[in-house]
């Protein structure tokens, strides 16, 4: 080949590229790509300490509990002829239960009532309690060095 002498491309000559006498003249097809990899890098830790904090208090519970108080009250009266023998009845919070008795005169003699009375009581009881809530201090540190710094919305750690 001449030197400064234009190539000639196969297009100008109408004859296929050669290398040299015989040989085909190949030209290679460069592509790139690019490849993508990733890395797990430590910026930062955090720590993360909870505290729980405990208190006695003494709370007063409402206790209700119901009492029962039976009276005999004497009646000793007849019931009248023909009448309907006296059954269960209630005077407000009173359940009154007549007792019979049958006499040999075949009369029915009310000898006496029983009044059922019910009272609720509500009494105070107090009892000591402990009450628990937890407190959570979270401390960071940069992988650069150990210095901490406290997270927004906490409070330092002591």
């Amino acid at each position: 080949m001449e030197p400064n002498r234009p190539i000639s491309t196969p297009a100008e000559t109408s004859q296929p590229a050669t290398a040299g006498i015989g040989q085909p003249l190949v030209i290679p097809v460069i592509e790139e790509q690019a490849v993508i990899n990733r890395e797990v890098v430590e910026s930062a830790r955090v720590r993360l300490a909870k505290t729980v904090h405990e208190r006695e208090e003494m709370l007063e519970i409402p206790l209700q509990h119901e009492e029962v108080l039976v009276e005999r009250v004497p009646v000793n009266q007849f019931v009248a002829d023909g009448a309907a023998t006296p059954g269960l009845r209630y005077d407000g919070d009173t359940t009154i239960i007549p007792v019979l008795r049958e006499v040999v005169v075949t009369r029915l003699l009310v000898v006496e009532e029983i009044r059922v009375t019910k009272r609720t009581q509500t009494t105070t009881h107090t009892q000591p309690v402990t009450l628990r809530h937890e407190e959570i201090h979270v401390e960071r540190n940069s992988a650069a060095g150990p210095s901490p710094t406290p997270a927004p919305g906490t409070s330092p750690t002591t």
